[in-house]
């Protein structure tokens, strides 16, 4: 009720800043008329909007296996650690908007290029939250791990993947709060659709409203995936096992 409060205050104070004229709503759109626009325009929406999900569903999943995975060869090579870490940090001085036209550029106006820009923008807070997980294993649990002639893998399968297993999730929910930016940032770059593509043609059309409206579906997105996420962790930590095999 707090929250529904907060956006009902922030709605009508925006309404009222708009209609009282603190702004050119060919600049920032009243709410009143990004909901009328959400309705008239709701086939072209829908449209752009299954291309955008589409994108955005296989960019997070691109970028969950790929982060996992390479978290998981960061924590077994401290070689790979040493090599790549300082890397994938510095990849996030980068900004994407120098990147993603030289992967159009490389790969056309077709699915990879957005698939790979949502996946840069997603893969940084898997890799550094796995790998925060991974290494915040008691070290009492490894002790007893190889009192028990445990092999390394199996340490990692039942005391370190287990307890890593939080973290990681966590930074899932970042990497899908943002993937709908990387989505944004992948369309802008080049599409002939999607909801990015929509904004982008839009504002030049001086239909500011419609804009807003991709921009309000784009956040009940993102909102809706990072809760079903949230719902898919608490089941998954539900039925984590709860510590090495006995």
């Amino acid at each position: 009720m707090l929250a529904i409060g907060v956006i009902v205050l922030i709605v009508g104070a925006w309404e009222a800043y708009v209609d009282l004229g603190g702004v050119d709503d060919l600049v920032l759109a009243a709410p009143s008329q990004i909901a009328t626009a959400m309705w008239d325009d709701r086939g072209l929406l829908w449209s752009n909007f299954t291309v955008t999900a589409e994108e955005v569903a296989l960019g997070i999943a691109v970028s969950l296996v790929a982060g996992l995975l390479l978290a998981i060869a960061i924590h077994f090579s401290r070689t790979l650690r040493r090599a790549l870490y300082p890397l994938l940090v510095g990849s996030q001085a980068i900004p994407i908007v120098i990147v993603a036209p030289l992967l159009v550029y490389w790969w056309g106006f077709n699915l990879l290029p957005k698939l790979a820009i949502i996946a840069l923008v997603c893969f940084f807070p898997v890799v550094v939250t796995a790998l925060s997980g991974l290494a915040s294993v008691d070290p009492e649990l490894r002790k007893l791990m190889a009192t028990l002639d445990a092999s390394r893998w199996q340490t990692f399968r039942f005391t370190e993947a287990p307890a890593a297993l939080p973290a990681a999730l966590a930074g899932a929910r970042i990497a899908v709060a943002v993937a709908v930016i990387g989505a944004v940032f992948a369309e802008y770059s080049g599409s002939t659709s999607g909801l990015g593509h929509l904004m982008l043609q839009s504002l030049p059309q001086l239909e500011t409203p419609r804009a807003y409206a991709a921009v309000v579906v784009l956040a009940a997105f993102a909102v809706a995936l990072f809760y079903a996420l949230a719902l898919a962790e608490r089941a998954l930590l539900a039925h984590r096992p709860k510590g090495p095999p006995s």
